[in-house]
């Protein structure tokens, strides 16, 4: 099999020795691009308008998402307030290479959505595409959902908005192998029922359709009173997740409209210390992350309606140490030390996707690849222009050529 250097090589040799326009009239060109990563296209679109053409058609599309696997190719994160009406418009973007090599992981970059017409918060991103929507204050929120990778975007009206609500992303590839993309979108919104002298807490769920361009109240509630933290909106074979402060995850069934409550493998209280957890997505399979001074911790779950988890990674903070004694000194005492919920944790696993965790310890950012025992240094705090990181959103996001309907584009030439 030709690597994605020969391949390339081979290319700026057809182009060098003038006889691209009859390699183009061939379905050799079109095979060998195909088989090419996004992140390679992205630059190979801009050599001539021929290549551009070529690579933007849907034909190409689809032959490329069946031909390549769509993996991890960064994280998008941005910091948020939670004490004020106003959003922090800055958004940066840590790459990850690919699952066997980290090694570029110290780059980072900012103005991730500057093609979009204003500053934008990320709600959700699922397979190449992100959600968003307009940063507070605004007198006309809305919702885009985008590619960053082709720069096209679509703009939904949103209302009755509110600052921290909750708005998941599900979206398949073979959907778009149609004459247009379709997506749904999912906001999850608490409501408080009051009955004698007792409240109870549910959720609701609104649904946003791309296909009818309307939004839609279901029938489903569930009875939860704990908040949404962290990874809000994981798309897996159907079903989103959402991580709780309350030792669950809520799932909702896109399709079904059907909700229900996962337990978690190990509720907090079990441990000394106050543990940092996170949810994400690998071989297709549901994840929990946790770090506690016990360790660091990755289970996948088997079953959902048993709520059967299997553990598939352990390392101690003593081992972790050991191994990376230029990163990390004293994890162990560090994580003891926080007693109260209110502080800053130590060691926080902010997402994880593809068998790579982004995590923060103290004031800097990690990528640890658990398949490979791995971990580098991506950046710090100080690099985003931070202090604290206390609330972040960080998705994980996928480079992918998948087209939006009716979308305004920006050329790469």
């Amino acid at each position: 099999m030709l690597t994605l250097l020969l391949i390339e090589s081979l290319l700026h040799f057809f182009q060098k020795m003038k006889k691209v326009q009859r390699f183009l009239n061939t379905d050799v060109l079109f095979d060998v691009l195909t088989r090419i990563p996004v992140k390679a296209l992205l630059g190979l679109k801009c050599i001539s308008r021929e290549w551009h053409h070529i690579i933007s058609s849907r034909s190409f599309i689809r032959a490329q998402l069946e031909n390549t696997e769509l993996v991890l190719t960064g994280f998008i994160l941005q910091e948020k307030f939670m004490w004020c009406n106003e959003d922090i418009k800055t958004v940066s973007y840590i790459p990850v290479g690919t699952t066997t090599t980290i090694r570029n992981a110290k780059m980072q970059h900012q103005r991730v959505f500057h093609f979009l017409p204003e500053d934008v918060v990320v709600l959700a991103s699922c397979k190449g595409l992100v959600c968003c929507r307009s940063c507070f204050p605004c007198e006309e929120p809305t919702i885009y959902v985008c590619n960053p990778s082709n720069k096209q975007w679509i703009k939904l009206d949103w209302h009755g908005c509110e600052k921290n609500e909750s708005i998941a992303l599900a979206f398949d590839l073979d959907s778009s192998f149609d004459n247009f993309t379709k997506f749904k979108l999912v906001r999850v919104k608490p409501i408080v029922i009051c009955e004698d002298e007792y409240e109870e807490m549910y959720l609701e769920f609104e649904l946003y359709s791309s296909e009818t361009g309307a939004w839609w109240k279901s029938n489903e509630t569930c009875q939860c009173g704990n908040n949404l933290i962290k990874n809000k909106g994981i798309y897996i074979g159907g079903v989103l997740h959402w991580l709780t402060d309350g030792d669950q995850v809520l799932t909702f069934d896109v399709e079904k409209e059907l909700s229900w409550l996962i337990s978690v493998p190990v509720p907090a209280f079990e441990f000394e210390s106050i543990p940092e957890a996170c949810i994400g997505e690998s071989e297709g399979k549901l994840h929990y992350i946790l770090i506690s001074d016990l360790g660091l911790h990755v289970w996948y779950l088997e079953d959902y309606y048993e709520s059967k988890w299997t553990l598939k990674h352990y390392k101690s903070l003593e081992e972790i140490e050991g191994e990376y004694p230029n990163f990390f000194f004293n994890l162990k005492n560090r994580v003891l030390e926080r007693v109260d919920v209110e502080l800053s944790p130590w060691m926080n696993p902010l997402s994880f996707k593809d068998g790579i965790l982004l995590m923060k310890v103290c004031a800097d950012l990690f990528l640890y690849d658990i398949e490979n025992n791995k971990i580098v240094q991506t950046c710090t705090l100080q690099d985003l222009n931070t202090k604290s990181m206390s609330c972040p959103t960080v998705l994980p996001h996928s480079l992918s050529l998948v087209p939006l309907t009716h979308a305004y584009k920006v050329p790469c030439y």
